[in-house]
């Protein structure tokens, strides 16, 4: 993208005291007619930008003008590295690892460190992700609208929506953006989307709210309950909701009120904890889930089998 190469050349102009036209080009594996061009766009930008012809010119950032090299540390410079790294582990290439370099030019100890910071974003299923990231940065970047339908607990959808926000949280990717069919912002796991595609339509000119992430935080249609977690499931309770929410007795049992998208999935969710999780509150949902587990028995009972297998 040329964003990320007129970046890049600053990046090195910044570090070198001069470099040629042919040396940028094969960088960034372009024309030096497109580094011309970039130049040009640089100095546009208020860059003040020299360039010398003849044995030992090039292009040079007028004497004088310097942005301070030590604005970024060694260790602020690995540590982009390994997010930029852990943005690869999603889009499948070496995009921005190849970004880093060309940012940390002249500082091959940050290029080849080993660094001890592993992030990675990846789904189990990396292609399937990936690919959906890829067309809803697009989309992103051109202001359009995406299409695709959508699977949810609550029944099949077809969406409409004017993408905002790409976000990995809760170990998962998702889109947040307005969507057309319910008329308010909404957020979209990219697991459950399929025939995702950009529809060209331009995206409206709103005044965009800032997106909050708190997963117990109460929005319109989310349900609320009380759950009681048995202390040999404390570390999960914890893992996924911290060690100040939840109310822990002498044992180490745990008492819980959080929120939850609806219902279904509230049961889903209860049953991974199987005979350590009950709920307390409020009773109708404590009486609907019982009834659900009675049904989930009486398909184990003899001669109920449903399937067709041996």
């Amino acid at each position: 993208m040329k964003i990320d190469r007129l970046i890049g050349i600053l990046s090195i102009l910044l570090q070198k005291d001069k470099v040629t036209a042919r040396e940028l080009a094969e960088t960034f594996e372009v024309s030096r007619r497109t580094i011309v061009r970039d130049i040009e766009d640089i100095s546009k930008a208020g860059i003040p930008i020299v360039t010398t012809q003849g044995q030992g010119g090039g292009i040079s950032i007028m004497e004088g003008f310097r942005l301070d090299r030590t604005l970024l540390s060694s260790a602020d410079m690995k540590s982009i590295l390994a997010g930029l790294q852990g943005l690869d582990s999603i889009s499948g290439t070496n995009r921005y690892r190849q970004l880093m370099e060309k940012l940390s030019v002249g500082r091959s100890a940050i290029r080849n460190a080993d660094n001890h910071l592993m992030i990675d974003l990846s789904s189990w299923d990396k292609s399937a992700v990936s690919d959906k990231i890829e067309l809803i940065q697009a989309a992103m970047e051109q202001g359009e609208k995406i299409s695709f339908s959508y699977y949810a607990p609550g029944g099949d959808s077809q969406r409409k929506v004017e993408p905002y926000h790409l976000i990995f949280q809760w170990s998962n990717w998702y889109v947040w953006g307005y969507c057309t069919l319910r008329q308010d912002y909404r957020m979209f796991k990219l697991t459950r989307m399929a025939n995702l595609k950009c529809t060209g339509e331009p995206c409206e000119n709103r005044d965009v709210p800032v997106y909050v992430c708190d997963k117990l935080l109460y929005t319109e249609g989310e349900i609320e309950a009380v759950v009681w977690f048995d202390k040999s499931v404390k570390w999960r309770v914890i893992e996924e909701f911290g060690t100040e929410l939840p109310q822990f007795d002498e044992d180490g049992n745990a008492l819980l009120r959080f929120t939850w998208s609806d219902v279904p999935s509230f049961y889903q969710y209860i049953l991974t904890f199987g005979a350590h999780a009950e709920i307390i509150s409020p009773e109708v949902y404590r009486k609907e889930f019982g009834e659900l587990l009675k049904r989930m028995m009486e398909k184990y009972e003899p001669g109920e089998k449903h399937g067709h297998y041996e």
